[in-house]
């Protein structure tokens, strides 16, 4: 009681060298560049979401903020550097579905532990998945792929952003549910997955919405289906896969998190300037034209979420045998 009474009565330079060291800091966040990981390439809709919210972000929270790209292994080696970072707010995760709720079931020796050994922070949003095949390809229905992968066994092939994101499982999934069996080809994004199938190197992908929209548009690709349980209003003319495969779902979502024993403080700046952001128009006109549905959260729902989403895919990951391999 009485440092906090000397400390009210001092100038505020001074009032902030009163407090203890870790306060000290907490108060001045943030005082340098904050670095956001991204676990996938350039391009892709991690990276995309991510770059959207960076400048809104930064005035929101009062500093910079700088992302660094680091992709491999499904997402593991960003979040495995966010597991290792000191825990003051300077270095932090826009996480996936893959990193933070699939790659604990996919991964026998993970060696760390999403729901464990992260901070939770706040939802960012939901994207739209889309099935494309390049231009020259026949199909022009799902059914048209499915019906060409039972013909030839083991020779369609689709790529994905990464070991065990959405992109990967949604294709592990068809096959499952289509009878179907075809070869998984995975890259370091979103990025290097558009060059190929727009390069007709790959047969297919469940690709997010902000990668393959301008291509579908550009005539390079077509869309055959949406992973969601209906048509979505961005391409209302898709069907879902659905209507094909009664009960396909695939969802996708990104999350901002930090390391374990992140101080409340300063995950509440960062979770009240995330919703800012968010909820601003402009941020909010740039994703939706991306297929990005922003989805704030206070770090309480986040948590369970994460738990939610890490129970409801283990078993479908395990049903489907998908593997890092």
């Amino acid at each position: 009681m009485r440092r906090r009474t000397l400390a009210a009565g001092l100038p505020a330079g001074l009032a902030l060298a009163a407090l203890p060291r870790g306060a000290r800091a907490q108060a001045d966040y943030p005082n340098r560049p904050i670095r956001m990981i991204v676990g996938f390439a350039a391009g892709g809709g991690t990276d995309l979401t991510a770059r959207s919210l960076q400048s809104k972000l930064q005035q929101a929270i009062g500093g910079s903020i700088v992302i660094d790209n680091r992709p491999g292994a499904g997402g593991n080696l960003a979040t495995e550097l966010t597991v290792r970072a000191a825990p003051d707010g300077y270095t932090l995760l826009m996480g996936t579905i893959a990193a933070l709720a699939i790659n604990p079931t996919l991964y026998r020796n993970l060696g760390f532990n999403p729901q464990t050994d992260l901070t939770p922070i706040s939802q960012s949003g939901s994207i739209l998945n889309v099935l494309v095949v390049p231009a020259d390809r026949p199909w022009r229905t799902l059914g048209d792929l499915i019906a060409a992968a039972r013909a030839r066994p083991d020779t369609i092939t689709y790529g994905s952003s990464g070991v065990g994101g959405a992109g990967h499982l949604a294709g592990a999934l068809l096959d499952r549910m289509a009878g179907v069996t075809t070869v998984h080809v995975p890259y370091r994004g979103g990025g290097p997955l558009m060059t190929d199938l727009v390069g007709a190197k790959i047969d297919y992908a469940f690709s997010t919405a902000p990668t393959a929209i301008p291509q579908i548009e550009a005539g390079k690709l077509r869309a055959l289906a949406v992973p969601t349980p209906g048509r979505s209003a961005l391409l209302p003319d898709v069907p879902a896969v659905a209507e094909t495969l009664p009960g396909y779902e695939v969802g996708n979502w990104y999350a901002l998190v930090g390391p374990r024993g992140l101080p409340r403080p300063i995950v509440d700046r960062l979770a009240a300037a995330m919703r800012t952001t968010l909820e601003d128009p402009e941020v909010r006109r740039h994703l939706a034209a991306h297929g990005v549905e922003p989805t704030p959260s206070t770090p309480e729902e986040l948590g369970r979420f994460i738990r939610d989403e890490t129970e409801k895919w283990a078993p479908i990951i395990r049903a489907t045998g998908a593997t890092p391999d």
